[in-house]
């Protein structure tokens, strides 16, 4: 799992009793796991289909710092499905994950299912290739 994003947990993001607001960690993993399956496969044409299980299992307070891993699960003709895996930055805890995140690739004029062309397969050999890009060690 690659851990690609993260958010400081700020006021607004609280709930009553002053712990990450379940609702704001879901907005973020819908956001997070969106701009992970765009980039897989490459096309911003996607839309949520579905979230299966999510599991909170620890708080986030006001000034952590979450991360988000994802991962690529699943890959149909049309649709991808990523795992979300919240965690505390500093603790390594897991605040939170969203497990089957499907996303259904979709024509930009009849809002169709259209396939992608992607396969798993060719996702891990493309994430190979892109982690050889860049300036990480």
């Amino acid at each position: 799992m690659r851990f690609l994003s993260r958010r400081l947990v700020m006021p607004n993001d609280l709930n009553y009793a002053n712990a990450l607001f379940g609702g704001r960690a879901l907005e973020w993993i819908d956001e997070e796991a969106a701009i992970y399956a765009i980039c897989q496969l490459e096309s911003n044409c996607l839309v949520t289909k579905h979230i299966g299980e999510i599991s909170f299992e620890s708080p986030a307070i006001q000034g952590d710092i979450v991360e988000f891993g994802l991962a690529t699960k699943k890959v149909g003709r049309t649709s991808i499905t990523v795992t979300c895996l919240v965690r505390n930055k500093a603790t390594k805890k897991t605040i939170c994950l969203a497990d089957d995140i499907v996303f259904v690739r979709v024509d930009p004029d009849t809002k169709q299912p259209v396939a992608h062309g992607k396969t798993l397969e060719g996702l891990v050999q493309q994430t190979k290739e892109e982690m050889k890009t860049l300036n990480v060690e």
